[in-house]
């Protein structure tokens, strides 16, 4: 194992976390600061107010980019168990 693929590796392993998490995160921030701005207005300022809808915004991003999340990480899984054997090298 050389520093190249060790850090060639980690950077596969960050990007890979990273397009994951990102749907699920994405539409999170954005339901938070459409409910932020909606406080602002009405001045509203209950701080559970915000909780349910990202909660359900995040679980209905969880089930619509399952699909594409699991592929990514068993295309990501299946590349690392390939590499096996270069990685004793």
């Amino acid at each position: 194992m050389t520093p190249e693929f060790v850090i060639s590796f980690a950077q596969e392993a960050i990007k890979t976390t990273i397009l994951v998490s990102m749907p699920m995160l994405g539409l999170g921030l954005a339901v938070g600061m459409i409910i932020a701005i909606f406080q602002a207005v009405t001045q509203i300022h209950e701080m559970t107010l915000t909780f349910v809808p990202k909660i359900l915004v995040v679980l209905l991003a969880l089930l619509f980019f399952a699909s594409w999340m699991l592929e990514l990480l068993m295309r990501f899984t299946a590349t690392t168990i390939d590499q096996i054997p270069f990685y004793i090298r």
